[in-house]
């Protein structure tokens, strides 16, 4: 991994624990990455490996036991919960299950997330943009029960992005989509953060959708395991892998 590129993420010698005393458990082990901006990262491993408790903690949801931690230029060690909110400010989240208010359309939905705009006339006009950027314009007053699944995760997505974060943190965000669908919710995603210059860190069981990653990252119960960057083959435009070096201390 170049030295110079500005990075979104850079975790040293990270280790966590669940329980206390003779109950304690470590799930994490010693992990050591760099996330350069503007990259989409995906990260796969077994259920049970660490990978949603490593997203929670770039995410600033868990507080840090061990290690360094530092996201967007701001070590996390040591932030008080108001800093920490600052930092989640510039996060947006995306769950396998969208999260959606039930009782709202999906403009009330995303203007729910919309920060820093008193008016709700501009809340309104924040969300139609960036719900029409991804593909539901015409949907912007349907609720989610009349909404398919699809539409319910760009839904999401939008919500995701309304605040222009510069880091999305994606937890199987094609888990409860047909694979048409899903690969549809994946090249929005892939577009939208070309567009903002947002970088992107996904865990996913989906191995058909792997190919819109610009590296590969490995995790099996709680260790690094590999971490490839995929480029495409200039011939071809095949997108292959190529194995790089794990950042150590």
């Amino acid at each position: 991994m170049p030295g110079d590129q500005p990075l979104a993420v850079r975790i040293r010698a990270l280790n966590y624990y669940f329980g206390h005393g003779d109950l304690r458990k470590q799930v994490l082990y010693d992990i050591n990455l760099d996330l350069p901006k503007g990259q989409i990262v995906i990260m796969t491993g077994p259920s049970g490996s660490g990978k949603t408790t490593l997203l929670s903690l770039i995410g600033g949801l868990r507080s840090l036991q061990e290690g360094s931690l530092n996201v967007l230029e701001q070590e996390i060690v040591g932030l008080s919960k108001a800093q920490l909110v600052e930092v989640r400010r510039n996060i947006g989240f995306i769950f396998q299950m969208h999260n959606l208010f039930e009782s709202l359309t999906a403009s009330q939905n995303v203007e729910m997330a919309v920060e820093l705009l008193d008016n709700w006339r501009q809340k309104r006009q924040r969300a139609v943009e960036v719900l029409t950027s991804v593909g539901l314009g015409d949907r912007i007053d349907y609720k989610p029960q009349a909404l398919s699944g699809g539409q319910k995760q760009r839904v999401a997505i939008a919500r995701a992005l309304v605040n222009q974060p510069a880091l999305i943190l994606a937890d199987e965000p094609t888990a409860a989509l047909d694979h048409e669908t899903g690969r549809e919710v994946m090249k929005l995603l892939q577009a939208l953060s070309r567009e903002h210059d947002c970088t992107v860190l996904m865990v996913t069981h989906d191995n058909r959708i792997l190919d819109v990653a610009d590296r590969i990252i490995n995790l099996v119960d709680g260790r690094l395991e590999s971490d490839q960057a995929t480029h495409e083959n200039g011939s071809n435009g095949e997108v292959v892998s190529a194995p790089i070096t794990i950042s150590m201390l």
